[in-house]
């Protein structure tokens, strides 16, 4: 296990104060903290080798693509996947997009079933809606139980008709902290219809876990590079590359092409034809220095350290008179998100108060509308954790929940 107290020295802006307090930063599954290593090799690139990419044959072009393209390898290393099944996007809702327009849109059509869940992020859910307007498809949906977990029996409903022809789950909950089953869940569509494919939403999972593209049985899977260490702007679709070659581009422009004439164009091989105009180089340099980050640290070590904080974290405000946690209880079964109610007073209202104690914590529905209506409620508290929170933060967070109770004039009672 890696030693927080020193890796936290990694991260310059956890040493800042907010309105006189010391941060105590809870809002990674929104944005992660950026350490030093990865703000070191994006100032690199734009002060040693700035150029574009593919295109010039002088030594700055030929480090920057050399550097580009190690980080498409960092990344397939890191899920599973093949370098050329990835495509980098500015993050996972355009990945999500891509999917949409270039597969579900040609796919797709009358009769044929869509399946989300009722935990997806708004990323994982609007896209196909825009498509299904013109596609003519189904969309289903599997709810979500009580206790935060996918209602099974729903699922192998839908699935057992056979008509499913794309399944889009996120692998674990940016709200409840639920750790699906996706590979099992893939299994089961894969087995009803052997057309159909699974798009799997990683934005949450990807940062905190091992991740195995072909173990989890994903077809497509999106993340974004800043919950993972890395610098805005940057995502990542890993995909079969067998599934791209037969998908049309998603952007036209230059670097895409193998060829143009007035008339017409023919595309350049993938990965390369998903990634129209320059892409995003500085951003993907940065996202390598980040995978070497985790790498170093080991994955395993990372959701060993989160689930210890999870489990505390649970307890300690499941202590709290008027607190209530929402989404699975059992640790293991949930990662590093925890959202809470406070009885009696507004998300927004508590997020406020929080801040005033240097708290950073998320209040909001958390671009998950229909999941956040399933707990009965339009908003919700979220703290969620890192490599880089210690149990120190737990205590603060419950400090800061007595503080705003008290601000409020809720009565404690321990």
């Amino acid at each position: 296990m890696f030693d927080v107290t020193t890796l936290r020295k990694d991260f310059p802006i956890l040493d800042r104060q907010v309105h006189g307090r010391p941060l105590v930063y809870l809002d990674s599954a929104a944005t992660s903290q950026t350490p030093q290593q990865v703000l070191d090799a994006v100032d690199r690139f734009y002060t040693h080798y700035c150029a574009n990419v593919h295109r010039g044959v002088h030594a700055l072009a030929e480090e920057a693509t050399a550097a580009y393209e190690h980080a498409r390898g960092r990344v397939a290393a890191f899920t599973g996947g093949d370098p050329r099944g990835v495509v980098f996007t500015k993050n996972a809702t355009e990945a999500f997009n891509l999917v949409a327009y270039s597969w579900a849109m040609e796919r797709l059509g009358p009769g044929d079933v869509l399946l989300v869940t009722q935990m997806e992020h708004h990323a994982n859910l609007v896209p196909w809606q825009l498509v299904q307007r013109h596609a003519g498809f189904d969309i289903a949906s599997v709810p979500v139980t009580d206790e935060g977990l996918l209602d099974l029996d729903v699922f192998d409903e839908i699935v057992g008709s056979g008509r499913v022809k794309l399944f889009a789950v996120t692998a674990m909950s940016n709200v409840v902290g639920t750790i699906n089953p996706v590979a099992e869940l893939a299994q089961r569509v894969h087995a009803a219809n052997d057309e159909a494919v699974v798009v799997v939403d990683g934005a949450q999972s990807v940062p905190h876990m091992p991740t195995d593209v072909h173990a989890l049985g994903a077809d497509f899977l999106c993340a974004s590079g800043h919950k993972m260490l890395g610098p805005t702007g940057v995502g990542m679709l890993i995909a079969r590359p067998e599934l791209l070659e037969r998908m049309p581009p998603f952007l036209g422009g230059g670097e895409m092409i193998a060829d143009v004439t007035v008339q017409r164009s023919t595309f350049n091989e993938v990965p390369y034809k998903f990634e129209a105009g320059t892409p995003v180089i500085g951003e993907a340099i940065g996202l390598a220095a980040a995978i070497e980050y985790l790498d170093d640290l080991g994955m395993d070590n990372v959701r060993a350290h989160e689930e210890q904080l999870i489990s505390a974290c649970i307890d300690a405000l499941t202590g709290i008179d008027g607190v209530t946690v929402h989404g699975p209880q059992d640790a293991a079964r949930r990662g590093a998100a925890v959202s809470f109610a406070i009885e009696g007073l507004h998300p927004h209202d508590i997020g406020t108060i929080m801040d005033r104690e240097g708290l950073a914590v998320r209040a909001g529905h958390h671009c998950a509308k229909p999941l956040v209506r399933s707990l009965g409620a339009v908003a919700t508290t979220r703290a969620s954790f890192y490599l880089y929170n210690t149990p120190d933060d737990i205590a603060a967070l419950v400090r800061g929940i007595d503080a705003t109770k008290e601000f409020f004039g809720v009565r404690n009672v321990r």
